[in-house]
């Protein structure tokens, strides 16, 4: 086969799948609203997702999307269900079973288990309109027909591919709806490249006492011996509890030659004022960005816009030490 013959293939497929989920757009309705909702309303139960065959991989994704997005919900093996696992799917549960044809045989006891209680909702998602899975669902979600990107029309593609953007699209949506952010989806995701990303400033700085403070009416021979010992190379300034300078190593340095007396000065009289300080939930790569367009080494931390009452210092070796660049 030639090169492009084997490209023309694999465009081919492609456009097929295009087609499919423009299909899955246009039929976004009334259904998908009350799908969202009864998710968004399950307060005390939990979301099973079950399928069979490819139906079953996509139904695996839907629910590690859920969980990833604060939305308790997990996978049931259909075939395990019928023996022994239906136990796991309990009162005030939704059921959601995907099956292109809702007719599949493992489905079936799930259906009928949960059609005999009242408190369990059953999402039907299927291409069939009369099959016993849309027949026995709670709510019902009908698949449009479309071509599978197989010459024979056979292999699950553009069907799963349908499916899997189906579920992407209620998580989205009920994600936005619950104003779920970057630190809530932080919290479901404490390992991997992405929870490096996702780090913030208060991950990582340094609190009580490791801030090295002195006060307004310390004088330098007092404060020199206070970053030797802390070790950060700055010492932050406060008026009672209120941050009101900073001082690096290298201003102590140029003030140390300026200044005959320097050791018996205040440090008020040489600090510099208003030190930037950030929020403690800014993330790290950004307070990173901070301090190499400003060209300084440490940064402030506050809370709840109180930029003068410093909760924490974050110094850029912090930050480079978590591998955040």
């Amino acid at each position: 086969m030639k090169n492009n013959k084997i490209k023309l293939i694999a465009k081919n497929v492609i456009q097929d799948e295009i087609y499919a989920l423009k299909k899955i757009k246009l039929s976004i309705g009334n259904s998908f609203t009350q799908i969202v909702k009864t998710i968004l309303n399950c307060k005390n139960g939990k979301i099973i997702i079950s399928g069979v065959g490819k139906s079953g991989i996509i139904s695996k994704k839907w629910a590690a999307t859920f969980s990833s997005i604060g939305i308790p919900s997990f996978f049931l093996d259909a075939s395990n269900a019928s023996h022994g696992d239906m136990g796991q799917i309990t009162s005030n549960d939704i059921v959601i079973l995907i099956s292109l044809s809702g007719q599949s045989e493992e489905l079936k006891n799930i259906i009928q288990y949960t059609s005999r209680n009242k408190n369990i909702k059953l999402i039907g998602i299927t291409s069939k309109k009369n099959s016993v899975l849309y027949k026995n669902s709670d709510i019902k979600f009908l698949l449009p027909a479309v071509k599978e990107a197989d010459p024979g029309n056979i292999v699950p593609t553009s069907s799963t591919t349908m499916q899997l953007a189906l579920g992407d699209a209620i998580a989205i949506a009920c994600m936005r709806y619950n104003n779920f952010g970057k630190l809530d989806f932080k919290k479901f995701h404490p390992g991997g490249s992405l929870s490096v990303k996702l780090k913030t400033v208060s991950d990582l700085m340094l609190t009580g006492n490791k801030i090295p403070f002195v006060q307004e009416d310390t004088k330098m021979k007092d404060a020199l011996t206070v970053i030797t010992k802390k070790g950060m190379g700055v010492l932050l300034i406060k008026k009672r509890n209120i941050t009101t300078g900073i001082l690096t190593d290298g201003d102590l340095k140029r003030l140390n030659r300026k200044f005959e007396n320097f050791q018996k000065l205040k440090i008020k009289k040489l600090m510099k004022k208003n030190p930037i300080s950030v929020d403690k939930n800014t993330l790290a790569a950004q307070a990173l960005s901070i301090m190499n367009s400003k060209k300084i080494t440490s940064l402030c931390v506050h809370k709840e816009n109180r930029k003068n009452k410093t909760v924490g210092i974050i110094h850029i070796h912090n930050i480079l030490k978590a591998n955040i660049s």
